[in-house]
C-alpha cells in the first residue's frame, strides 16, 4: 500500500477542512499505512501538534512551500486540501508552487467550485488542476461546474463523497419537546438569523419547538468581527420572544458528544445563505445519522436532498423554512419516510468506503508516474 502524505489544516485547528483532513487521514492509516500530515497553521505551534503532524508549514513564513514540499515528497503519494485562502498569498496561490515541487503523484480534493471566479481564481485553479495528478469533488455539481466553467482535463476529476461518522448506532436521547439543531462554526452566512425567524412562526405548535446552536464562532470571524453576529442573534431571538428556546453552545463539541447531540435531534436545519456551497459536511453527518434534513437551496443540499432524506426551501425565506419543519414535525409518517431514505446512501458515504475508493485513486496513481510539471514548463 502507498504512504500517504497529507496537507492541509489540522487539528487542534477546528474547521471543516482540518476534520475532514483527519477523518480521511486515520482511515487511510488504519490498517498500520504510514502517513503523515504537513499542517497549515496562521501560527507556529507545534508543541499542540499531534504525533502524526510531520510538519507545519506557518502562513506567515516566506516560501514556506518549499519546506512543505519536501515533507510530503517523503511519502508515496500527496493528498492536498484545497480551499482559497487557506494557503499563503493572494487566494491562497502558494500553494501551486508546492505542487510543482512535489515529486510524487498528489491527489487535489476541491472543498469550493466557484461558479463565478474571479480571473485570478479561475487560472489559479485551472493551473492546480493542470499540475495534480488527480482531482477530487465531494459532489456531482461541483464536478459538472468544474468541466463547464474551467479549462481542465475531464479525465483527471473523480467523483468521491464527503465522508460521515456512523452515528446510527448511537442511542437516541429524545426530549420532551421537538428539537431543531444546527451545528458548525458560527458566522456570517451561517444563517441562524432565518431559523430564529422560522422558530417564532413554530410556537404555536403543542409542545413548542427547542433549538440548539451548537459550535463556537468562527477564528476568522472573531479575528475581523468579534462575536457581533453571535451577540446579534442574540438579540434578534430576544425580539422575536423565542430566546428561551434557544440553547447556544459556544464550545467544541467531541465526536461522541456530538454522535449524541445529533441523534437527540427531530430536524437537522441548515440556513445557509451561500448559493456556492458544493460540499458541507454537516450536511452528510446529519443525513447518514438518519435525521430529516431541512435546508435552503445551496448546491450540495439540492444534489442529495431532492427526492431524498430531506426538504430543501429558498434562500432567506423563514415561511418556507418554518412550513418546512412544520411538515416534518406533524405531518404523520413524513419524519420515518425521510429517515428511511437514508439506508441506500449510507454505506456509500460512510468514512471506511469513502477512505477505500481515495486508495483506489492512490494506487492507480502510483501504479504509472508521469513525470512531475516544472515550474518553467507550467
Amino acid at each position: 500500500m502507498p504512504s500517504y502524505g497529507f496537507l492541509s489544516t489540522h487539528p487542534p485547528t477546528r474547521c471543516g477542512l482540518a476534520t475532514f483532513n483527519s477523518a480521511l487521514a486515520t482511515q487511510l492509516t488504519a490498517d498500520g499505512t504510514r502517513g503523515g500530515i504537513v499542517r497549515v497553521a496562521d501560527r507556529r505551534d507545534d508543541q499542540r501538534a499531534g504525533p502524526e503532524v510531520v510538519h507545519t508549514w506557518p502562513m506567515h513564513a516566506p516560501a514556506g512551500w518549499r519546506d512543505a514540499a519536501a515533507a510530503l515528497n517523503t511519502f508515496d503519494v500527496a493528498v492536498i486540501q484545497h480551499e482559497f485562502g487557506i494557503y499563503p498569498g493572494a487566494d491562497g496561490e502558494d500553494v501551486l508552487p508546492l505542487l510543482y515541487r512535489l515529486t510524487v503523484p498528489s491527489i487535489v480534493v476541491l472543498h469550493t467550485v466557484l461558479r463565478q471566479p474571479s480571473a485570478r481564481q479561475k487560472s489559479l485553479l485551472e493551473r492546480i488542476v493542470a499540475a495534480a495528478g488527480a482531482v477530487v469533488t465531494m459532489t456531482d455539481t461541483a464536478r459538472d461546474r468544474l468541466l463547464v466553467g474551467y479549462g481542465v482535463e475531464p479525465g483527471k476529476v473523480t467523483v468521491i463523497p464527503h465522508g460521515a461518522d456512523d452515528h446510527v448506532d448511537v442511542p437516541v436521547d429524545r426530549r420532551t419537546r421537538p428539537h431543531l439543531l444546527t451545528w458548525g462554526l458560527l458566522g456570517p452566512g451561517k444563517g441562524i438569523e432565518w431559523s430564529l425567524r422560522a422558530l417564532a412562526r413554530l410556537q404555536d405548535l403543542e409542545p413548542t419547538p427547542t433549538y440548539t446552536v451548537a459550535g463556537r464562532t468562527h477564528p476568522k470571524v472573531i479575528e475581523h468581527h468579534g462575536e457581533t453576529y453571535r451577540s446579534g442573534l442574540h438579540r434578534l431571538g430576544a425580539q422575536l420572544g423565542v430566546a428561551h428556546a434557544v440553547d447556544y453552545q459556544d464550545f467544541y463539541h467531541g465526536q461522541s458528544a456530538l454522535a449524541r447531540l445529533i441523534r437527540s435531534a427531530d430536524v437537522v436545519v441548515l440556513p445557509y445563505d451561500s448559493p456556492e456551497q458544493v460540499t458541507s459536511g454537516v450536511l452528510i453527518e446529519a443525513v447518514a445519522a438518519g435525521v430529516p434534513v431541512v435546508a435552503t437551496a445551496f448546491p450540495h443540499a439540492v444534489e442529495l436532498l431532492t427526492g431524498g432524506p430531506g426538504l430543501v426551501v429558498p434562500h432567506q425565506n423563514p415561511v418556507a423554512l418554518a412550513a418546512a419543519i412544520r411538515r416534518v414535525l406533524t405531518e404523520p409518517g413524513l419524519a420515518h419516510r425521510l429517515a428511511g431514505r437514508v439506508r441506500p446512501l449510507a454505506a456509500h458515504v460512510r468514512w471506511p468506503a469513502v477512505a477505500a475508493r481515495y486508495g483506489i485513486l492512490a494506487e492507480r496513481l502510483t501504479e504509472v508516474r508521469p513525470p512531475a510539471v516544472s515550474a518553467a514548463s507550467a
